[in-house]
């Protein structure tokens, strides 16, 4: 039985066509699984019965498993998800005021070796395929369903690993995402975050996604202390891929800095940034680091970030600070994996709720 979704459009067509049956009914099933979210072929009555129970046979449309659900004071909401092979994902649920934010996982670990990341440090387990990405989605969504709780309305590839590492799986489930007769995402509303690697940025269209790119330092040395992967791509080369980007007028590219105590949080740093970015049509957000027992590293006091912001705005550009999310249960930029160490956020922390797979998918 194959997985439903990991199935775009064309290749369900084409599926639906080797059976000498209309191709149209793919998009019916498109938009009763996605449009209409109808997880139920017993449900989707503008099909044949006799083809409906064709496709029950053919098609899994089995949600992930939540093996726990971990609720942080800010609002967020960080599940953990189990895979065939008894893997575990985590995903973040990250509610605003006009949007709900999907944080979502391409790998289970990550081959870049990032020293302030956890995830880095388990090391590369495997990727995930394009149904399990898609996946991630469809399983939050039936989460905050029976929650009785707003939909996901934006996308960030920004959990467990690096998605131009799975460049094929990733392009596959934007396609998914972003179909019309599926979840029909604007790319406009899913940001696709990259350590840099610009050979796999490069075979995204403008209109794939925004990007995002993890830089973190302005000078070759420090980043590739925080790095390694900037051996390979470095600033400059980043650099290169950045000014040739073609976009729309309204595109561009995201430049993520974590700001590390002591490490690249001085005014020098921040000097060294706006040199580098002059001229770069891009917008930047500072990420104060967040603190984990399994680095070395601290967050910088407030007044230093302040300073560090201040003075990119006096350089024109545009720049936020993105406090991130769900730090109290493990769910923040950099802390998602810890249960591959051993190791978890504190377990007092407010409304932690233990859901068997049966809760979640009765």
């Amino acid at each position: 039985m194959e997985e439903f979704f990991g199935l775009t459009l064309s290749r369900l067509e084409a599926q639906i066509g080797a059976l000498g049956k209309e191709k149209y009914r793919a998009r019916q099933l498109f938009r009763w699984v996605y449009n209409q979210g109808n997880l139920d072929f017993r449900e989707m009555t503008n099909i044949p019965k006799s083809l409906r129970s064709v496709f029950s046979e053919m098609f899994s449309l089995d949600t992930m498993p939540i093996a726990e659900e971990r609720s942080s004071r800010d609002g967020s909401t960080k599940l953990a998800l189990v895979t065939r092979d008894a893997h575990v994902i985590e995903v973040v649920i990250m509610p605003e005021k006009s949007r709900v934010t999907l944080c979502v996982s391409t790998q289970i670990g990550c081959r870049m070796g990032c020293r302030f990341c956890v995830t880095g440090k388990i090391g590369f387990k495997r990727n995930l395929s394009a149904a399990e990405i898609v996946g991630q989605v469809i399983t939050a969504r039936e989460y905050l369903r029976k929650a009785g709780k707003s939909p996901v309305t934006n996308i960030v590839f920004m959990g467990m690993g690096e998605p131009m590492d799975n460049i094929d799986n990733v392009a596959t489930a934007l396609d998914i995402l972003k179909d019309q007769s599926g979840l029909d995402l604007s790319y406009r509303k899913i940001t696709l975050s990259s350590v840099g690697l610009v050979d796999g940025l490069k075979t995204l269209s403008a209109k794939s996604a925004v990007i995002a790119i993890s830089l973190n330092a302005a000078d070759d040395e420090t980043r590739s202390m925080l790095m390694p992967i900037n051996r390979l791509y470095s600033i400059g080369r980043i650099m290169d891929f950045a000014r040739g980007f073609k976009g729309t007028k309204r595109t561009r590219i995201t430049f993520e800095y974590i700001l590390i105590k002591g490490v690249n949080d001085s005014l020098d740093d921040a000097k060294r940034l706006a040199d580098l970015l002059t001229g770069v049509k891009c917008k930047i957000n500072l990420i104060p680091y967040n603190p984990s027992s399994y680095t070395e590293f601290e967050r910088p006091e407030r007044g230093e970030v302040d300073r560090f912001h201040q003075y990119l705005i006096e350089r024109y550009f545009t720049v936020i600070i993105r406090d991130s999310r769900g730090q109290d249960v493990g769910g923040a930029c950099g802390q998602l994996g810890m249960g591959y160490l051993g190791g978890a956020p504190d377990p007092a922390a407010p409304d932690t709720k233990e859901t068997t797979a049966s809760e979640v998918t009765s």
